[in-house]
């Protein structure tokens, strides 16, 4: 049986990659209020926050990946 924090870790990349999907589709004013970058009245797209939530799930992904393969040695 695999351990449970490999996929805890690979469940946070998802919402870290939906996140990146939000930041880069989404201009400022349509974020939603509790998300870092909302701002009333301005079409600006928060690309840099798109890019490091993409980097943050990329190594969430990693992280996981390593982790399942160090698991599946121990059996």
């Amino acid at each position: 049986m695999t351990k449970p924090v490999p996929w805890i870790i690979g469940i946070i990349g998802l919402v870290f990659m939906g996140l990146a999907i939000v930041y880069w589709l989404t201009p400022a004013d349509g974020l939603p209020r509790f998300l870092p970058g909302f701002q009333a009245e301005s079409d600006h797209v928060h690309l840099t926050h798109a890019l490091g939530s993409l980097i943050v799930a990329l190594v969430l992904f990693a992280i996981a990946i390593i982790w399942f393969q160090l698991s599946a040695e121990d059996y």
